[in-house]
């Protein structure tokens, strides 16, 4: 589960998007155009230190955008080229925002969603001692594959700009990997065939048809 906070951050993290975004060479949108949210689902640090939350956003009119990122309460070693911006969290203090694709805590938890239909976390406030639930603003469908899912080690950050998987479109994919595992995080998500060795898709209002999200390479 993840716990949320009633928080204001500054920036918030769709100002730090508007910025950040149009630098990668898989952007698709307007640059300088507001960010806005679409959809997000979270997955659990079992550590529970590290927040990692998934944005689903557009740039002005542009395609939707798939941005893993991960919240530390301190600089993650060797990730300065990952690092998305510094928050002001009014309740946890400064927070380092990083792609995920560059955070080694996101593969393992990615690995067992795609080959394991482990899913998303739940999230919720605690309000007087009494957790509140938030519900899911998108659905999440992974595969079972029967596959062994890893837990390490984890390498990352590896950009392909073509094709994410047939019938995708041109979506550029980001790969990570977890131990003898390669992921593709496809960052335009659009509907596609789910391969036999594994993918990750999701739905959510106004998208009924389920866009691929991530896969097994």
């Amino acid at each position: 589960m993840a716990l949320l906070h009633r928080a204001e951050l500054r920036p918030s993290k769709l100002e730090l998007l508007a910025g950040w975004l149009p630098g990668r060479q898989w952007f698709a949108g307007e640059a300088g155009a507001p960010v806005s949210r679409v959809a997000a689902y979270r997955f659990d640090d079992p550590a529970g230190e590290v927040g990692i939350e998934t944005l689903l956003v557009r740039a002005g009119d542009g395609p939707v955008l798939q941005v893993p990122l991960t919240y530390r309460g301190a600089p993650l070693a060797g990730a300065d080229e990952h690092l998305v911006g510094v928050v002001e969290h009014s309740v946890l203090g400064r927070r380092w925002a990083y792609d995920a694709c560059g955070d080694p805590v996101y593969p393992p938890l990615l690995a067992a969603a795609v080959l394991a239909d482990a899913g998303q976390a739940e999230e919720y406030f605690e309000v007087d001692g009494k957790r509140e639930v938030r519900p899911a603003s998108m659905t999440l469908v992974g595969s079972r594959t029967g596959r062994p899912v890893p837990t390490g080690p984890a390498s990352v950050g590896s950009v392909s700009a073509g094709s994410a998987a047939a019938g995708s479109g041109d979506g550029g994919v980001t790969v990570v990997r977890v131990g003898d595992v390669e992921l593709a995080v496809v960052r335009r998500p659009v509907p596609a065939e789910v391969p036999d060795s594994g993918g990750l898709t999701g739905t959510w209002p106004g998208q009924d048809e389920p866009v691929l999200l991530a896969y097994a390479r």
